[in-house]
């Protein structure tokens, strides 16, 4: 799966603001060594140098473009390519912050404890991610996958996936000493035309368009464009409204 930087940066202050409000739950702690997990572009990486200006920062990341743009923005981060299901600190961190990642990744139940695990004592696991995944956009894009047109290609596509809020309360009690986990649903406005195509085009659509081919991708993108400008329409002034609800953790060792 391919990422493109730049399209996944086209609402950059909308796929910030989540990270800005984790970010901002771990006010007071301090931290020499921190790992951004999914680093993506750099940009909340940089936002960790600028808190923590003196602590050392590692972004990982499995996919090479983003870590390019990711290295022109801030040159002096140590940035490491790395999959993230396999992924081993060299030494216990004391923050691993993972923003809008790990979603994307499979057995939950098997990876939190894994990174809990490899933290400094009072170490925190800091966790972001979307929770919309029964919202029209996500709905239409199974739908859409299921028709006979594409449900040969798109049949084993995973467009990412979570627990339940009580499910990672279960689960991460058993593993830490402190826990603080909340929901939140941003009501977005996003501008341009196909607003929420073009959101999705940057991050839930990549795993499809990598299964087809270029006709059949055109035409699937033409099909789930006008369904989703019926499930979207745009408002008077000229935004779109798009509800994303996403889920949040800070977990303490």
């Amino acid at each position: 799966m391919n990422w493109n930087p730049e399209q996944y940066l086209k609402f950059a202050d909308a796929r910030q603001r989540p990270a800005l409000d984790l970010l901002a739950r771990l006010d007071g702690r301090s931290a020499s060594r921190i790992v951004d997990l999914g680093c993506g572009a750099g940009n909340i990486t940089q936002l960790l140098a600028e808190r923590w200006p003196g602590a050392q920062i590692i972004g990982v990341d499995s996919d090479s473009a983003m870590l390019a743009k990711a290295a022109a923005r801030v040159p002096t981060i140590d940035w490491r390519l790395a999959e993230i299901a396999h992924w081993q600190a060299e030494a216990p961190p004391d923050l691993i912050f993972s923003n809008a990642v790990l979603h994307w990744l499979d057995n939950h139940p098997r990876l939190l404890p894994q990174l809990l695990v490899q933290l400094a004592a009072g170490g925190v696991l800091a966790v972001q991610m979307p929770a919309n995944f029964t919202a029209p956009s996500h709905r239409i894009l199974r739908e859409l996958a299921a028709e006979a047109d594409w449900h040969e290609a798109l049949g084993g596509v995973r467009m990412g996936s979570i627990c339940s809020a009580a499910e990672y309360w279960r689960l991460l009690m058993l593993h830490c000493r402190h826990l603080e986990l909340w929901e939140t649903t941003y009501w977005q406005l996003l501008s341009g035309d196909d607003a929420v195509f073009e959101w999705m085009k940057g991050t839930t659509l990549l795993p499809y368009l990598a299964c087809l081919g270029t006709v059949s991708a055109g035409h699937f993108l033409t099909v789930y464009r006008e369904r989703l400008r019926r499930a979207y329409p745009r408002q008077p002034d000229g935004h779109t409204l798009f509800p994303f609800k996403r889920i949040f953790f800070v977990a303490q060792r």
